[in-house]
């Protein structure tokens, strides 16, 4: 019975797609072990370093349906050892020619390699749907590029912006972790076979050729010299994660604030019977916001894990090595469940620029200070009109005072601009900077880049 939140019936899809699970599965594990030593064997094969017929009957053996996991799975408890069972088994099937299974390399090799395999799988279903939400804030930021919204420094009214130009910041960094995981791939999906202490001492002259040949028939690269003790990759492509899922957590606790009572700006998609609570028939809760903000602090702390596993004893270690074996599945696994969430809630995210406008207003516009501060700044000089705008600033907030109505009450003030250039000055819509122009430049580029 399951026991983490992983593999749960009732959770499991809270935390992780059904996909990505089956990346990370005790069978595609196993298989992947498999394509290692079949691939393995036939580079020998090719390189007369084993006969070419044991390579064939190894080759011919290389299925996971061959086997049997539990059996497997009770041998590692007794041999204390992860991958030898599985040697054994497959020594058993080939028969005579049993004798040439995993010949010349060492349990890491074909563990790493066959992890490198899982995570270029993992990989292509992450760069997929990272392209998918991508896709959806394009159209959020086309859509919206000019319905004004307040912006928010501190938590409070600061400026106003565009909710198009909020979603084209969001784009923009979700745009460079594209490029990050696309500059990484040769770095990153890099086997190893290489031998006990990586020299290729048990394959003879072959050592280079044997290597070079097994990781072309996977797909892999090939490393510069054996990365046993060298864990820099997978923590690169865990950090690449780690930032992934930053952004989109943030953006989850952003539209999470957005959505409360108070400011009720958007909210997320509702389908008829979502319960909110169990005791307050009202509630619309913002669960979907929640839950894709919730998985970044653990993908924080399980990157930090392999992090840990950077530091290894001698030429290699199982202490560093098993932390990978716990985090990198899981923070493949939760970053899957955060993209398909985030896909969904942009997809069917509910929009109210009717209250975007309100709230902007809702200060009787004190939120168009620095505008009025610029204007009169013409005449008065910029700290001059500064401190006067401070001051009335001041007075309207604390004495709950239309802005407009402190402004007209200033001689200073009116001796420089008329009424109508007053209301003109506290039109909240017309005081946008080049956002529009900006979200314009910043799609193009994106679209040009051909990374979406």
């Amino acid at each position: 019975m399951a026991s983490h939140v992983i593999d749960m019936i009732m959770l499991k899809n809270n935390f992780g797609t059904e996909e990505m699970r089956e990346v990370w599965s005790d069978k595609n594990r196993l298989q992947k072990h498999l394509d290692v030593e079949a691939a393995l064997a036939e580079a020998e094969g090719e390189l007369g370093v084993i006969p070419e017929k044991a390579a064939e009957v190894i080759s011919l053996h290389s299925d996971v349906s061959m086997f049997n996991i539990e059996e497997i799975a009770k041998e590692v408890l007794r041999l204390k050892h992860s991958l030898t069972p599985t040697i054994n088994a497959m020594q058993k099937l080939c028969g005579e020619y049993g004798e040439y299974v995993h010949y010349g390399v060492t349990t890491q090799d074909v563990v790493d390699t066959g992890a490198m395999l899982q995570l270029k799988e993992a990989n292509k279903i992450i760069v997929r749907e990272l392209k998918d939400v991508c896709k959806e804030l394009i159209k959020l930021a086309e859509k919206y590029k000019t319905v004004p919204i307040a912006g928010r420094t501190h938590g409070m009214q600061a400026l106003p912006t565009t909710f198009g130009f909020k979603m084209t910041v969001v784009l923009s960094e979700l745009s460079r972790h594209l490029e990050r995981l696309k500059q990484s791939e040769e770095r990153v999906f890099t086997g190893v076979i290489a031998g006990a202490v990586g020299t290729y001492a048990s394959f003879g002259e072959r050592g280079m050729d044997v290597e070079k040949l097994t990781l072309g028939k996977l797909g892999l690269n090939v490393p510069q010299i054996c990365w046993h003790s060298s864990r820099d990759r997978i923590s690169e492509y865990a950090d690449i994660i780690e930032l992934i899922s930053g952004t989109l957590g943030k953006l989850g606790n952003e539209f999470y604030n957005l959505m409360r009572t108070e400011i009720n700006e958007i909210e997320e998609p509702f389908s008829k019977g979502k319960i909110g609570s169990s005791t307050m028939p009202q509630k619309r809760n913002p669960a979907a916001f929640e839950g894709l903000s919730s998985l970044t602090r653990p993908i924080f702390h399980s990157t930090s894990l392999i992090h840990e596993s950077l530091i290894v004893e001698h030429e290699r270690d199982a202490v560093s090595w098993r932390a990978e074996w716990i985090a990198l599945p899981e923070i493949c696994i939760y970053i899957s469940s955060q993209l398909a969430s985030a896909k969904a809630v942009l997809k069917g995210l509910v929009v109210k620029p009717e209250n975007m406008l309100k709230n902007l207003n809702m200060q009787g516009g004190l939120i168009m200070s620095e505008r009025i501060l610029f204007e009169l700044g013409k005449k008065l000089g910029k700290q001059t009109a500064h401190h006067l705008v401070y001051e009335m600033a001041m007075d309207s907030f604390e004495n709950k005072k239309p802005f407009k109505e402190v402004l007209m009450n200033n001689v200073q003030v009116t001796s420089i601009l008329s009424e109508e250039k007053i209301d003109e000055l506290l039109d909240s819509k017309t005081y946008l900077g080049l956002a529009v122009q900006k979200v314009d430049k910043v799609l193009d580029e994106i679209k040009k880049s051909g990374l979406v």
